[in-house]
């Protein structure tokens, strides 16, 4: 074969390609459908609720949670035992350091986005609400969905049992530790 062939092989490759893509294009503009405001499903026993952080097109689905019974699920060994995958980021100790995250002694209870010498994201600056245990149950669903901009980068724990006993372990890890609701 001669470099011309070679070149009208490539040629026919990269022209079907673009007419794929093209029709692609033609398709989704010819069949526009515009996407519906609000879902038509509801799910009963869900309430939307929205951070201090977010805009009016920014909600988030949480869901009302008895925290007395969550808690009551916890067990602070296996909060400590949860809690390692937390130690690849965080440190709970009394005058720890921070690392990736920022230590977390004493974290129920205190400001969102308080420790002077941590470097937060915007979003947890902006959200400064008190990490009481509800408010760190919703967060450790997903942190990423509970605070829009969060630098956290963690999945979250989907298991009631281990949220109940990380929150637990963490209120343990105070010098004044709050009294469970």
């Amino acid at each position: 074969m001669d470099s011309f062939e070679i070149n009208k092989i490539i040629a026919a490759v990269l022209l079907t390609a673009l007419i794929v893509i093209g029709i692609g294009k033609f398709a989704d503009i010819l069949f526009y459908v515009e996407k519906p405001k609000e879902s038509a499903y509801k799910i009963e026993g869900l309430e939307v609720a929205t951070t201090g952080v977010s805009t009016e097109k920014e909600t988030k689905v949480v869901q009302a949670v008895d925290i007395k019974a969550l808690l009551a699920m916890g067990d602070l060994s296996h909060g400590e035992k949860v809690f390692k995958k937390c130690t690849a980021c965080h440190q709970i100790a009394d005058g720890g350091k921070n690392m990736i995250g920022p230590n977390l002694w004493g974290v129920i209870g205190r400001t969102a986005g308080s420790i002077s010498d941590y470097k937060y994201s915007k979003a947890m600056i902006a959200y400064g609400k008190e990490w009481s245990f509800e408010e760190m149950n919703s967060y450790l669903i997903k942190p990423q969905a509970y605070i829009k901009g969060t630098k956290m980068a963690f999945a979250g724990l989907r298991k009631e049992k281990d949220r109940a006993s990380v929150i637990l372990f963490m209120n343990s890890k105070s010098s004044s530790p709050k009294p469970l609701p």
